[in-house]
This record gives structure tokens, sequence and C-alpha cells, in this order.
């Protein structure tokens, strides 16, 4: 897995040819929406490296190691007997060599049937085998402690289909955000919480779920200690009755950071509680405030940094993108909210209107600017192979568990190819 970069008088087949692969093969899986009409800065996955290789004019072993990010003496050692030194135009060499094993990793998808317009079926069919667990967004509490969910049969079996694991996730949604209120009524009443835990464990064994996540969002910070013990009332029963136990938590640097969205959940008692954590390290850039990456690199790794000191790392998955937002200007607080886009709507937001996609080396994220025919300014971050690439080097570098998408439905086939490239995906 390669990733290239357009440049300026790019086309397809010139890319395809340097590559040793066909235009169609590029075309397919990456699926481009603009193949006849490349954007400079827009980034194509090359799948693999292919072989044999012909030699062209100015090629040579150094620069055939660079372009393909292969070590020079690998790929003199995967050509025994062909003297560096004497390449000849029309030569064939191999350009696969030997590489360590993937790591293994945890992989999980939210899905929301609402969000999706219950055209449910084509992401997960899209997202494929590069799952372990779908996490059907979402099953809501009421006062008395039922739990309402959408129609969710045909989700659960398409998710088995594929290897992956169902998972029935809790929130306190109350149809317009999540609420504090019930959060509450039915965290601190005895009676209710056990008629909450005892509905969840039903649906879970009636619906065929594999697991639970709990999202408790915008829980008072004076409820703190109230969630800590409902959340370890959950584990246990769930544990008990043999179903993995996760929970969704608000991206902290700080034990104690301020704000309605932080203050009560508890990183620590968190990682000793469940079986592991999603934290949603993304919404920077969020569709009602002023346009910015949704999930810059710079402010993630804070979130690391602090996350590992108080929750095993083999707890921890990290969230990751898969929109972006697309504002008009001005900006004004409070005004009209940004639309949100897949990454392949940014790419066809840019081809449509001529302009280049630029890439935030300090952020890691992509962004371009673009006037409509109105005559109206916008400025567009998202997600491409380039910022998902980084994040998963994120994975690696702290150890950590693996990472939780947000949210199928926005269409994004080039993070499949980078996931699929990087890293072997864990089945139950």
């Amino acid at each position: 897995m390669q990733i290239y970069v357009v440049k300026p008088g790019d086309n397809l087949s010139a890319i395809a040819q340097r590559f040793g692969i066909t235009p169609n093969e590029l075309v397919k899986v990456n699926r481009i929406p603009n193949p006849n009409n490349l954007v400079e800065g827009q980034t194509i996955v090359i799948p693999s490296v292919h072989a044999p290789y012909t030699i062209k004019p100015g090629d040579t072993m150094w620069l055939l190691a660079k372009r393909n990010k292969l070590k020079p003496q690998d790929l003199l050692d995967a050509n025994p007997g062909v003297n560096p030194n004497k390449l000849r135009v029309g030569q064939s060499i191999n350009l696969t060599v030997s590489r360590p094993p993937a790591r293994t990793i945890e992989v999980n998808a939210y899905i929301d049937p609402l969000a999706v317009g219950g055209h449910t079926l084509p992401p997960i069919q899209a997202a494929g085998a590069n799952l372990t667990y779908l996490s059907l967004f979402s099953y809501r509490v009421t006062p008395a402690g039922e739990i309402i969910g959408p129609d969710d049969s045909e989700i659960v079996s398409t998710a088995r289909s594929f290897g992956e694991a169902p998972v029935l996730v809790v929130t306190n949604f109350d149809g317009t955000n999540f609420s504090p209120q019930l959060a509450h009524a039915v965290m601190s009443e005895a009676q209710v919480k056990e008629r909450l835990i005892q509905n969840i464990l039903n649906h879970l064994r009636a619906r065929n779920y594999q697991g639970v996540n709990v999202d408790f969002e915008r829980v008072r910070p004076e409820d703190r200690e109230l969630l800590n013990g409902f959340m370890a009332d959950v584990a246990a029963r769930m544990r008990q009755a043999g179903y993995p136990f996760s929970t969704a938590l608000a991206p902290k640097t700080s034990d104690w950071q301020t704000g309605e969205w932080y203050g009560a959940h508890d990183y620590r008692a968190h990682g000793q509680i469940a079986d592991y954590v999603i934290i949603m390290t993304y919404e920077w850039g969020w569709s009602g405030g002023p346009p910015y990456a949704v999930a810059p690199i710079v402010n993630v790794r804070q979130v690391l940094d602090y996350a590992v000191t108080v929750i095993p790392r083999k707890k921890i998955m990290m969230g990751v993108p898969l929109y972006g937002y697309d504002w008009t200007l001005p900006y004004v607080a409070g005004g009209p909210w940004a639309r949100t886009i897949s990454p392949q709507q940014a790419i066809e937001i840019a081809a449509a209107h001529g302009v280049a996609i630029r890439y935030d080396t300090k952020l890691q994220s992509p962004w371009f600017n673009y006037r409509d025919s109105n005559g109206r300014e916008h400025t567009v971050w998202f997600e491409d192979a380039r910022s998902i690439n980084a994040k998963f080097n994120l994975v690696n570098e702290y150890g950590l568990r693996g990472v939780s998408y947000w949210a199928l439905g926005h269409d994004f086939p080039q993070n499949w190819l980078v996931l699929a490239g990087r890293f072997k995906i864990k089945k139950y």
C-alpha cells in the first residue's frame, strides 16, 4: 500500500504506468470520482507494490526504492543477480520484498440508521471484513428504565455475515441531544437502574448481539461518581452474562477538564471498569463552530498523551472520523451550520470548482477553499489517505487496541484500503 499525491499536470494513465498498474484498477480500488479531471493534492492509494517492474529511462535502484518506500538493500536482496549499476531499459526486476507481519488491531464502527436514511446495508457491505465490531447507534433509555431502538434484525445478521460482532449502543439521547437529566434519572433510582440493566440483557439475548457500549454524554460533572457506579454495575452484570462491555468517552487532556461534555467522564475509572473504551477524538472542527480540521493530529495526540497515563493502552480505541465539513464564509457564531460531507464528496467539489486540495502538515489534514455559483466563499476540511495514515501511525506509536469510526454511511473507500494495508483485523 502506497499513497500518491496528484501533482500539477498529472493524469491517471501516467500515474498507473509509473506504478505498473492499470488505470482501471486504480479507479476501481480507489473509486476515484474524477478519473478524467484529477485535482492537484488529491490522494490515490496504490494497493500494492506490483511485480515485475520494467526498467524505464532514468531508473536506478535507489530511486525505485525511494519511490516505492523500500529499503535499497531489501530491493537488492529481492533481485539476486541483478547488477544495480547496470540496469537496462526494458529489463524486468522484482519490486516485491519481504515485509514484517502487519500488527493485529480491533476496529469498531458506529452506524446510525436514522442518519443514513434507513439504507444501512450498503455502508456495512462497503466496510466488508474490515471491522471487529459494528456498533448500532442507538438504543435510547427512558426515565422508566426501558430502552427504545431501531429495527435492527437485518443489521445484526449482516454484521455477523461479515464476521463482525454486533454491539448494542445504549445512550441518554432524548431525540434532540444527550440529556443530563435523563442520565441522572436512570442512574440515581435503584429500581430504574436495575430495570434498565435487565432490559439491556434481554435485548442482547433476544436480538443476537455480542456486546454492549454505553455512550452517556453531557452527564453533569456532579454526577461523576454516580456515572462511575452505574458503569461498574452494568459492567459486572454484562461480564457475568459473558458480554464484553465498553464505554465512549469525550476527548480530554486532563482529569478535571471543564465543560458539560467532559467533567463526568473519569478516564481512570472507565479504564478499570470497561473491557475497552472508545475515545471520541474528533469534532474539534464541528458543524456549529468555525472552520477547522475535524481530527487534527496535534489535538488527538494531546488526548492520547493523557489517556495512556490512566487507561491501559490495550483498552484504548482511538476515534476516527469518516466525514468532513463544508463551511460557508464568513463564519458567524450561531449562524447556519456547516454541511457534513464525505471525503468522496470533498474531492468531487474540488474537481467541479477547479481548485487544488491543500494539506496542513501540522494538523495532518486536507482542506481547500472554493467559490460557489452564488459567489459565496467556502472552506472545506475533510479526511484523505494521508490524514488517515497519520492517525494509524498513532495507533502503533501509542500501542493502542485499535480504532473506532464515526460513522458508516460517509463514502470513504480509501480509508479501507489504507486500513487493510496497515493492519490485520481481529475477528471474534
